[in-house]
């Protein structure tokens, strides 16, 4: 009995210490003040606080700031939270504190009392029965027998009642030892209580933020001023509820009223403080655009970063593999076919996008013999930022490894948007910028000769002479198939299903006699050059070069200066400056505009003459371009 006694003893007065410390930090954990009315507990509470601060916050930003609406229904939910939370302390204070308080402070505490009482009632006991035992013996060695066996008998008395006291404590303590051990399961309960309360207020709490969440997501998702760089064309045409990307639109319209004439626009780096500049305003949809255009390569800076900086490139990453066996198909006509096919397969977004870009980039080319930025250039600088594939790596090393394929892709485009995209673009698509005042429309004489001398045809070369396959001149002479005016098989509004299209009709080509012949001068210029210390390619190549200039200058006159009649055609209707009419017309088939119905020309032979001359010229540029990258390579 002892034994079990010491050891039910002991274990009480661990759980007095434990469920005191547990008490003590537990009640640092409540953010209430336990006790106080729970309206004011409600107001010291600092969910409480923050609820107030963030309304407060809200109605001083107001409605139109999206921080300010977010900042009320945060506020409320705050709200809501704290008056979960006050519900849960009060729960864990009437169902946990309290118990473990009295277990600690009360019940354990009365128990050792008992056991202190009962150590007292037993010394008590022992101190009776010692006197009654020393009055015992005083009987027989005494005289008067009677007194002492009286004062015996009352010490007997108080001997009696001094054991009944102590038996009475003793079975008090025990019952009560042996009621705490039977309650030890009771006691732990309150420890599952506490978490069951805890899992209780989490689910309430969890309901409340749930219910929040889609309001305030919807608030986020319907706010249009989010940052354009960096975000999925997709997402930010639909964010803005606009057809063409905002800083696509905004660089173009600035481009196209300060940069058409710049030389080396998308070639020359602009600061990067401006285009950083640039790029934010842009990013907040800010209409003071004013300042940047006077500084037309930030303007293009910035439209290059944001095509860079698409998630995916504006012609697909689905489309990549499509578009490289486009571009690696032989035959020039099926090259151009096979590449109108994969345009037609763009998202509706990214082939709005992208001709709306290609005819911007169309109309900068018209202006190369300035800007110097022809469809070829134009392809080198801005195609890789079109078009990369979707493999590992730094962006330098996406683009070094796509680039040949993309120019040749992208000048072809380029050359011919009219043809890709026969249908008008209105580069003010949102009404958001000012219109570039349109340059004054010149003669009919001078847009006929212009446009016939910029046609290029199909190029032939030297016999036995023929470029590389991944050459330059083998890309151009690829691309250069442009269609002759009267042509109605590229006027049309809309192209019909890729079954359908007709091959882009070459332009009348000279004589293989005539062509042969010119190459034949160019391969032995007169005078000869001081070229003995060069290679003999380069030197072979710039004396091509300098005989072609020489055969230019005798024809110049004779291509500038056609005899005309007089006619009645009006001049042809530039629309955003562009030079061709509406489509399907016979001043503006195929995107290219020709002379008018009533005006006559260059005569054959000075056409086919011409065309020589340039084809010839071409040719030893790109000899030169070549013999460039093999010496150099």
């Amino acid at each position: 009995f002892l034994t079990c006694f010491c050891f039910i003893e002991r274990r009480m007065e661990m759980v007095r210490v434990v469920s005191h410390n547990t008490h003590k930090r537990m009640v640092t954990c409540l953010q209430g003040h336990i006790g106080t009315d729970a309206e004011k507990r409600h107001k010291k509470l600092p969910l409480t606080a923050l609820s107030q601060a963030m309304v407060d916050g809200g109605s001083q930003l107001g409605e139109e700031s999206l921080i300010g609406k977010m900042m009320e229904v945060c506020g409320e939910a705050e709200n809501r939270l704290a008056s979960e939370l006050l519900q849960h302390e009060v729960q864990i204070e009437k169902d946990v504190l309290d118990p473990l308080n009295q277990l600690a402070e009360v019940d354990i505490p009365n128990i050792l009392k008992q056991r202190k009482q009962l150590a007292k009632l037993v010394l008590d006991y022992d101190s009776a029965r010692a006197r009654w035992l020393q009055a015992t013996k005083s009987i027989i060695s005494g005289t008067n027998t009677q007194a002492l066996t009286a004062k015996a008998d009352l010490l007997k008395e108080e001997v009696d009642e001094a054991m009944n006291k102590m038996e009475l404590c003793k079975d008090q303590l025990a019952a009560d030892m042996y009621s705490f051990f039977s309650k030890e399961g009771d006691y732990a309960r309150y420890y599952v209580m506490l978490l069951e309360a805890q899992a209780d207020y989490h689910r309430k709490s969890l309901t409340v933020l749930e219910s929040v969440l889609p309001t305030i997501q919807a608030q986020q998702d319907s706010w249009t001023e989010k940052p354009a760089f960096g975000t999925g064309l997709e997402e930010h045409l639909k964010r803005s509820s606009r057809e063409i990307a905002l800083p696509l639109e905004a660089c173009v319209m600035m481009l196209l009223e300060t940069g058409m004439k710049e030389e080396g626009l998308f070639r020359i780096a602009a600061g990067a403080s401006k285009l950083k500049k640039l790029k934010a305003a842009l990013d907040c949809s800010t209409s003071q655009l004013e300042e940047f255009y006077s500084d037309p390569h930030a303007v293009a800076g910035a439209l290059k970063s944001y095509l860079r900086e698409l998630p995916e490139p504006l012609m697909s990453f689905q489309l990549y593999d499509e578009w490289i066996q486009a571009s690696n198909v032989s035959e020039p006509d099926k090259r151009l076919q096979a590449l109108w096919v994969v345009c037609d397969q763009l998202p509706k977004n990214n082939k709005a996008n992208l001709r709306y870009l290609v005819k911007f980039l169309s109309k900068l080319a018209q202006d190369s013999e300035v800007n110097k930025m022809t469809p070829s250039n134009i392809a080198i600088v801005l195609g890789p930022n079109m078009l990369w594939a979707k493999t590992e790596g730094t962006l330098a090393e996406m683009a070094a490894a796509t680039s040949v394929h993309v120019v040749t892709i992208i000048e072809p485009i380029i050359q011919h948007a009219d043809w890709f995209f026969p249908e008008d673009v209105e580069f003010n698509v949102s009404g958001m910028f000012a219109m570039p005042t349109p340059p004054s429309n010149h003669s009919m004489e001078y847009d006929c000769s212009t446009i016939e001398r910029k046609r290029p045809g199909s190029m032939v070369g030297p016999e036995n002479d023929n470029p590389r396959k991944d050459s330059f001149a083998n890309k151009l002479s690829d691309h250069n198939t442009i269609p002759r005016r009267g042509s109605n098989t590229l006027g049309r509004k809309q192209h019909a299903s890729p079954a359908f299209q007709p091959p882009l009709p070459p332009v009348e080509a000279p004589g293989p006699g005539q062509v042969t012949g010119c190459v034949a001068e160019l391969q032995a210029p007169p005078g000869g050059m001081a070229l003995e210390g060069c290679q003999p390619s380069l030197a072979l190549g710039m004396a091509a070069l300098v005989a072609a200039q020489q055969l230019l200058a005798t024809t110049t006159e004779e291509l500038s200066n056609p005899k005309r009649e007089p006619t009645s055609t009006p001049t042809l209707h530039q629309r955003n400056g562009s030079g061709g009419g509406h489509p399907g017309t016979a001043s503006s088939a195929g995107g290219v505009g020709g002379p008018g119905a009533g005006s006559m020309g260059p005569s054959p032979h000075m056409m086919r003459r011409g065309e020589t001359l340039l084809k010839a010229i071409q040719l030893s540029f790109i000899r030169l371009f070549d013999i460039y990258l093999e010496l150099y390579a």
